[in-house]
């Protein structure tokens, strides 16, 4: 059993430039912003008994940006690793915003402007040319080192001397120029922009037409950004470690107390440990126990990852070395806590109806379905649990006595319905023992799942968690990944650290 109470102790985006073809950038998970509320917090006033590491020093705007570019591009690559599904999403400023009213003004200018131009006799074609330059760089930038055949194609139709000399003796067909541009982006662009290249065919005005075009591209430019992404991932992962290793020390050399946080995480684990342990052996001795042994690297540190997952991220500050995970610890924390209460009814149900419930098919998938349905909403402010639990008293039992009756079962008494009513309303209580129960039962697994390591075989699932044994072994999975992962990266930083712990390895009890 885990040895610890069941309590614990962005960058942001940036607006488009004003010209059309604005690179686009995208923008991370929450996981950055943790980061940078962490840079805050660590160079914040110690609080409490945390440990001050290193006196204050004073550091320049200039170093200041410096360190921030260093965190958002090792919150960027570990992004990258650690989440397969992550993509480059093109930057929506906020409806109504100050930032979208002035791209949207300052894009209208420019386009008004080449309108303006256009319509004048003889037409100037300053800008559309400009425009043209733009896209043809584009297109080339899509182009991989064999294509000399469309890199070719490219440089020869929008060849600017030509089409500037063109302009100039009122010779350049602009619509024929257009013409090839979508052929190209049709060739050029991913399966899911054909649509999009078919609505540029149907344009008939310039100016629509080329904003349109603009537009069309900056999707591509992501699609092609994401494309990279997904291809050098395999080869990321294997430069990762040692990619945020360094970045990480990088940081740390400017804000000595970056670990301090860190620090008061293991050595509260430790703490915790040692005294479970003393109790233990008190309970068995009946005095005090002897002097505890060091503890074990690797016993603090997965108590300690579990830790993270009955974290108070209210109140807490979170340990620097996994500020960019923050976001998923929390994630993983809100649909255990979901799922221990789900299991829980379940429990409850099933010791109230004995064994007549036991060998019916599919009774336990629409009870939990019930069950997971009316807990959708339970980490929201709106969400009521007494409402909540009434209701899943309510129609559990329904659901129960339609069971029992369709297969010739005696139904429950009104006495044991009420029972069962009120026995489930009391999961919503958090010192509910057979909420408490199921919990330590998924803390046990979770456990042995980072204890097993991957050489070792899967741990056995404690008995009254099969309702919901699918979602724990994906959570299992994920927190495994995740752990792994940051002791590859921070090891070297946890090793000194719990050498300078008392009774931690190395250190005294």
């Amino acid at each position: 059993m885990p040895k610890f109470p069941d309590k614990p102790s962005s960058e942001e985006e940036k607006a488009d430039g004003p010209g059309p073809a604005g690179n686009p950038t995208g923008s991370l998970e929450p996981s950055e912003r943790s980061v940078r509320k962490g840079i805050r917090q660590s160079s914040s006033p110690h609080r409490g008994d945390t440990p001050q590491s290193s006196p204050p020093r004073f550091v320049s705007v200039e170093e200041l940006m410096e360190t921030a570019k260093g965190v958002t591009n090792m919150a960027l690559a570990h992004e990258i690793v650690v989440n397969g599904a992550f993509q480059v999403k093109p930057p929506q400023p906020a409806e109504g915003s100050l930032e979208k009213r002035v791209k949207d003004i300052m894009h209208r200018a420019f386009w008004d402007c080449l309108e303006a131009q256009l319509k004048e006799d003889p037409p100037m074609y300053d800008h559309a040319i400009k425009l043209l330059g733009e896209i043809k760089e584009t297109l080339l930038s899509f182009l991989l080192p064999g294509h000399r055949r469309l890199r070719n194609q490219i440089e020869e139709a929008l060849d600017l001397q030509l089409i500037q000399q063109q302009a100039e003796n009122r010779a350049l067909d602009i619509g024929k120029v257009a013409e090839f541009i979508i052929g190209m982006m049709g060739m050029l662009c991913a399966p899911s922009r054909d649509e999009e290249i078919k609505k540029l065919r149907d344009i008939t005005g310039i100016v629509p037409l080329f904003r349109a075009i603009f537009q069309v591209l900056d999707l591509m430019k992501i699609d092609m950004a994401n494309f990279a992404l997904s291809s050098i991932r395999p080869h990321l992962m294997q430069q990762s470690v040692e990619y945020e290793r360094k970045k990480f020390q990088e940081f740390l050399e400017k804000q000595p107390n970056a670990l301090d946080f860190t620090w008061k995480w293991l050595r509260d684990t430790t703490d915790t440990l040692l005294s479970c342990e003393r109790e233990d052996k008190a309970s068995f001795s009946g005095a005090a126990g002897p002097e505890s042994t060091p503890l074990h690297p690797v016993t603090v540190h997965n108590h300690a990852y579990l830790r993270l997952l009955k974290w108070d991220h209210a109140s807490c500050p979170f340990p620097e070395t996994l500020l960019m995970d923050q976001s998923r610890f929390l994630e993983m924390q809100l649909e255990l806590e979901q799922l221990s209460m789900v299991a829980a009814v379940l429990l409850i149900v099933y010791n109230s109806t004995g064994p007549a419930l036991s060998g019916l098919p599919d009774v336990m998938g629409r009870l939990k379905g019930i069950v997971l349905v009316l807990l959708a909403e339970m980490h929201t402010i709106s969400f009521s649990a007494e409402e909540a639990f009434a209701t899943i008293g309510e129609k559990l039992c329904a659901e129960v006595g339609g069971c029992l009756s369709q297969h010739g079962f005696p139904l429950l008494s009104t006495e044991q319905q009420s029972s069962l009513k009120g026995q489930i309303a009391a999961v919503q209580l958090p010192d509910n023992s057979i909420r408490r129960l199921i919990d330590s039962r998924i803390q046990n697994f979770l456990l042995g799942f980072l204890e097993s390591g991957p050489q070792k075989c899967t741990p056995v699932l404690p008995s009254g968690l099969a309702p919901i044994q699918r979602e724990l072994e994906v959570i299992a999975v994920k927190l495994s990944r995740l752990v792994n992962y940051n002791k590859l990266v921070f090891a070297p930083y946890y090793q000194k650290m719990l050498q300078d712990i008392p009774g931690g390895e190395g250190g005294t009890s």
